[in-house]
């Protein structure tokens, strides 16, 4: 999914320093995406930046599409991150400039690992489902991923711990591992509550939590949707109860300094400016065949010096 702000502010994305075991509840804020679908922004947020190596995260929908056109996002570069894309309702046609052509449905992961440099575009099929509900989110790579590749995962690992299943989108938890290849320490579950479980998870990763739908208490806190749960750090047992569904982010906290502009992940300013340029003048990142319209074209860049910032860095002033 691209970032359709006309005007990207370059973000300052560190990994913070470890922040023990704390809840800070951050609201989302409301991007549009193209002409008819509208994406409730959480990552990256005013107050966190990234939550291990996650470092942009949407939830869009639930949506009534039906006498619409749905999601259309035409074709546009990634590089330094993978793409995941989750539904819970509609469905969405994928195409990249790998020559990929594929329909995503509920309950089935597309990763996208972007390295140096794809292309692709997202659109609801012609004959399309009259509700469109899902997260998009982006996992920033090391620097030392380049390869470019697409993977689609109809099969998924599920758990139950008491009165809480969930489906072991991407990574590792509890010893279960997704099938889909990451290249840091991280997690991505969803979770459906139908009353109460201590989950177990890693002290040394940060975690953050979003509700779905439904209603749910994770780490003492009610949660509503349209929010972000941060949970920091040090815990070894995650409380929910509720009956709802969530969706859990974490990992091990990122260490490589970034630098995020529009669709790109990189470390320096001359790395963001090289993408651009390559981007417009159609060099790099390949060319996406099918999609109905024109490519994207990558908005100017800021006046200033876009800098890479540590885990340490400054906090981005708000928008």
């Amino acid at each position: 999914m691209s970032n359709l702000e006309l005007a990207p502010a370059e973000t300052d994305c560190p990994p913070d320093a470890a922040t023990g075991t704390r809840s800070d509840l951050l609201d989302g804020r409301d991007v549009p995406l193209g002409r008819h679908t509208v994406v409730r922004r959480l990552l990256p947020h005013t107050n966190r930046r990234t939550v291990g190596a996650w470092c942009f995260f949407d939830h869009f929908g639930p949506e009534n599409i039906a006498d619409t056109p749905g999601m259309q996002v035409p074709p546009h570069p990634h590089c330094g991150l993978q793409t995941v894309t989750w539904l819970l309702s509609g469905e969405v046609l994928h195409r990249d400039s790998l020559g990929t052509l594929a329909t995503i449905t509920p309950g089935q992961l597309n990763l996208m690992t972007a390295g140096f440099g794809i292309a692709h575009s997202e659109e609801s099929p012609p004959e399309h489902m009259p509700v469109m509900h899902g997260l998009q989110l982006w996992i920033a790579l090391p620097e030392s991923v380049t390869e470019a590749r697409f993977e689609h995962h109809a099969a998924l690992p599920e758990l139950t711990y008491g009165g809480v299943s969930m489906t072991v989108v991407i990574g590792t938890f509890d010893g279960t591992s997704s099938p889909a290849r990451v290249h840091t320490p991280l997690v991505g579950v969803q979770i459906t509550a139908q009353g109460s479980a201590s989950l177990p998870v890693q002290p040394s990763w940060e975690y953050a939590a979003i509700l779905i739908d439904g209603s749910a208490t994770v780490a003492g806190q009610a949660l509503t949707p349209g929010s972000l749960l941060y949970l920091g750090t040090s815990r070894s047992s995650l409380e929910i109860s509720g009956d709802g569904r969530l969706f859990l982010i974490g990992g091990e906290p990122f260490e490589e300094e970034l630098v995020m502009w529009w669709n790109f992940v990189a470390r320096s300013h001359e790395q963001i400016v090289e993408a651009r340029s390559a981007w417009m003048a159609r060099e790099r990142f390949g060319e996406v065949h099918g999609y109905a319209g024109d490519r994207l074209p990558a908005p100017e860049l800021p006046t200033v010096r876009l800098k890479p910032r540590s885990r340490h860095g400054r906090p981005m002033p708000p928008s």
